[in-house]
């Protein structure tokens, strides 16, 4: 088959955002953002006002941990680490952490549907589990035009589908969470041109999305902006 057709965006807002966070996971919930932050010695999780991006609300992690994704189930957050094969819960209002649960290979993203908690790892597959047990389902391969795509990185649930950052890349990929096969991609190239500096890991990471607004949010590690966006349909 083809591969998937390519969107691009409209910028509707930027806000600030903290550019010492390395965003690996991104939510918007309740009029707030929740994100958590890698490296070791800095990965946090930290509630965040959208509109200045300030920081209300802050913990760190255990120590020697790389912090990734996070996602909320009911009235928590869940977490999850680079190479340690160890996720947290916590309790979404404090921040307190509640509990440990332990997972095979790496960690990168996470997201949920109302059923299942999804996970990246860096592969081309997407791992569903459990929320109550954190206990694996199943697997879906991730293909575009009949090719793996790797490297997902950080997932949002936006109407229906997987959206997948695909680390080291200005690409998001739109993914059917049935099939595994990327519907669409989404070129935030341009944002990449706004940003006011480069490091080599310093790539786009973090999509939110306001469910009651129809809202999009997009930013990455060490980015000093939060943008707004807007897609736009390729030309037909």
């Amino acid at each position: 088959s083809a591969p998937a057709p390519v969107w691009t965006i409209r910028v509707v807002a930027t806000y600030p955002h903290d550019h010492r966070a390395f965003t690996q996971g991104l939510i918007y919930l309740d009029g707030e953002l929740y994100e958590s932050t890698g490296q070791i010695g800095r990965s946090t999780i930290r509630r965040v006002r959208l509109e200045d991006g300030r920081v209300l609300q802050s913990v760190n992690i255990p120590d020697g941990l790389f912090g990734e994704g996070l996602v909320n189930w009911g009235d928590q957050l869940i977490n999850i680490t680079w190479q340690d094969g160890v996720g947290y819960r916590w309790d979404r209002r404090t921040l307190r952490r509640l509990g440990l649960w332990r997972y095979r290979g790496e960690g990168w993203g996470l997201t949920q549907n109302g059923r299942d908690i999804i996970m990246s790892d860096g592969t081309h597959e997407l791992r569903f589990l459990d929320p109550a047990t954190l206990e694996e389902r199943r697997r879906v391969p991730v293909m575009d035009g009949g090719v793996p795509v790797p490297r997902l990185n950080e997932l949002e649930w936006v109407n229906g589908e997987v959206f997948a950052n695909v680390w080291m890349t200005p690409m998001i990929a739109r993914i059917d969470p049935e099939s595994g096969r990327v519907t669409g991609w989404i070129d935030l190239s341009p944002l990449e041109a706004q940003r006011q500096r480069w490091r080599g890991d310093d790539v786009l990471n973090g999509i939110a999305y306001d469910a009651a607004g129809d809202r999009l949010f997009v930013t990455g590690k060490n980015w000093p902006q939060l943008y707004e966006i807007d897609l736009v349909a390729p030309a037909r």
